[in-house]
């Protein structure tokens, strides 16, 4: 399956799994901002400014993954290198390691923290209400974490996937992507993730363990100008 669905995953997500978290206006939606910074768009053909006017504030940054409009006057358009979009078709072996755990709002402070520290920009206060995250805890610690993020009816994003500096080099990553993916494998959903190309050790991690490039997708920052006074 060519899974069509993942070329434009942001405005897939908003307009399937993600529904609830939406907020719309015609062809375009983006999510609430304390979920995540990230806004979809139906086409690449349209500037849609009445649209991105009614979403986004003034001097707001807002991400897209795939698809972005034209930008408007008074819009600020950047593309980033592209993302390595991978997915996986086949189960993963899981290696051993300690335990993993169902990380709930009981244990939003460290997952806060671990992701500040080494996941900045994208994870906000609400991200991981949109789906399951997972954890490794050591010595009291949270040491990794992984999560789903983007999603569709037949595809779950793999999100979020770090390790406290202090316990790099255990398998813990490795681990919690695997028992994650082959969980979502056994849903009948395809595994996805996006991964940037400055970050080469996530990525033979992922080539590593059963992933494979599906595309390189475009990445961009959409900027509204702040209104003079």
């Amino acid at each position: 399956m060519s899974h069509p669905e993942l070329d434009n995953p942001i405005w897939s997500s908003l307009n399937s799994v993600h529904g609830r978290l939406a907020l719309r206006s015609g062809a375009v939606a983006r999510y609430l901002a304390q979920y995540a910074p990230f806004l979809g768009v139906a086409d690449a053909q349209q500037a849609h400014v009445a649209d991105l006017d009614a979403l986004v504030a003034p001097d707001e940054s807002v991400y897209l993954i795939g698809v972005a409009p034209k930008a408007p006057p008074h819009w600020r358009l950047d593309a980033f290198r592209p993302l390595a979009q991978m997915i996986c078709e086949e189960p993963i072996a899981v290696i051993d390691g300690p335990d993993v755990i169902a990380l709930t709002a009981m244990h939003r402070a460290d997952v806060l923290a671990l992701t500040a520290l080494v996941y900045p920009h994208y994870f906000r206060e609400r991200t991981m209400d949109m789906g399951r995250y997972f954890g490794i805890y050591q010595d009291g610690r949270l040491a990794a974490m992984i999560g789903e993020r983007l999603g569709a009816e037949s595809a779950q994003e793999m999100s979020a996937i770090c390790t406290h500096p202090d316990f790099l080099g255990r398998g813990y990553a490795r681990r919690l992507t695997a028992m994650l993916t082959n969980d979502t494998l056994q849903q009948g959903r395809l595994p996805f993730l996006h991964v940037s190309y400055e970050n080469p050790r996530a990525l033979k991690l992922y080539e590593q363990i059963g992933f494979r490039l599906r595309r390189d997708i475009p990445f961009y920052s959409l900027q509204r100008a702040k209104i003079a006074r």
